[in-house]
């Protein structure tokens, strides 16, 4: 954005504005001006009140600043309009105009997704993962995904590892054999590889789960996001680092209409609060787990940390299930190609 906003706002082009019904139709609107009031409605992953909500107001609120109000978005928490499962058809649909989802929730309908999500055993910084997307075309590929189902992707929310979090103690990758756990995406299948019984549970049912029993382990947020949703309590072991999800990307995403009928500036907003909340969610999240691990501490929980030397060694055979969740897709082996390439050069791989 120019210092001068308003002008450079002014100055946008005109378009249809396709706004969704409840009913899922999507109705074409008077012309939009970059002048003119744009109202989308968007549900987001998270429980009300939670960090990452937070993070989500400031998205918007960030949206109507650089649009000096005319673009304003109203946040709902997860399934306040359709449950969390519906939302990719929802906003596909138009029944509302824009979610933030996880994209591996739906990487068994479409392979590719897999791997915009999080990458097992993968990028070991968060900061190469945001660099793949927007340095090594991963931002063009993961648009191709969407592209095919009617969706726009914005861009991605990129922050570091989420934990393991166990009943019983973890030493090490071996351990894991013989578990029951929760994951989702990419990780259920590079962790079924390890030997572990996945379960692909909700997230809301996480808390339960190990509670009862049901499951030995599981991934479910990060660490800030389960000591507020008191994992602690029903866990006493967590295993760092994350290797089923050592990075983590979730998505912002648009009905592709509404989209188009956007003016250019709008756009631009879109994508630009989304790279300044994804830094900043980063970096809080990064200074609230060291915080938050002294208060896991508190409650008698133990803190386990996979060596190096294990994870690397280990890494091949997480290599082994990415290649197979391809699913010998096109888009998916072209992503997962990229990605490899540039681990190589990074020596993440050999």
């Amino acid at each position: 954005m120019s210092n001068d906003r308003r002008s450079f706002l002014k100055a946008a082009g005109t378009a249809a504005l396709a706004a969704g019904s409840l009913a899922g139709t999507a109705a074409l609107a008077r012309p939009a001006r970059a002048q003119d009031t744009v109202s989308w409605r968007m549900q987001a992953l998270w429980d009300p009140g939670t960090t990452p909500q937070k993070f989500e107001e400031r998205f918007v609120a960030r949206v109507a600043e650089l649009t000096d109000g005319g673009f304003q978005i109203e946040l709902f928490a997860a399934g306040q309009i359709v449950p969390a499962a519906q939302a990719f058809d929802a906003v596909r649909g138009g029944a509302f105009q824009m979610m933030k989802t996880f994209d591996g929730y739906e990487a068994g309908k479409i392979p590719a997704f897999a791997f915009t999500s999080t990458i097992p055993f993968g990028f070991p910084e968060s900061d190469q993962y945001e660099a793949w997307f927007y340095e090594r075309g991963g931002l063009e590929l993961a648009r191709e995904a969407y592209g095919a189902a009617g969706l726009h992707y914005i861009a991605p929310s990129v922050y570091g590892e989420e934990p393991i979090h166990s009943k019983v103690p973890i030493e090490s990758i071996a351990d894991f054999q013989g578990k029951k756990g929760r994951f989702v995406g990419l990780a259920s299948s590079v962790m079924a590889k390890f030997g572990i019984a996945v379960s692909p549970l909700p997230t809301s049912e996480v808390y339960s789960a190990l509670d009862k029993g049901v499951i030995d382990l599981a991934d479910r947020g990060d660490l800030t996001a389960n000591y507020e949703a008191g994992i602690g309590e029903v866990a006493k072991y967590i295993v760092l680092p994350g290797v089923h999800q050592p990075t983590t990307a979730t998505s912002y995403v648009a009905n592709q209409r509404a989209y188009d009928a956007l003016p250019e500036a709008y756009k631009a907003a879109l994508a630009v609060a989304a790279r300044e909340v994804s830094g900043a969610l980063r970096q809080h999240i990064l200074v609230q787990d060291v915080e938050v691990l002294e208060k896991y501490k508190a409650q008698g929980v133990t803190v386990s940390i996979l060596s190096a030397e294990d994870i690397l060694a280990n890494r091949p055979k997480a290599v082994e299930a990415w290649q197979a969740a391809t699913k010998d897709d096109d888009l998916a082996k072209r992503i997962l190609d990229s990605q490899m390439a540039f681990m190589r050069q990074l020596g993440i791989l050999a």
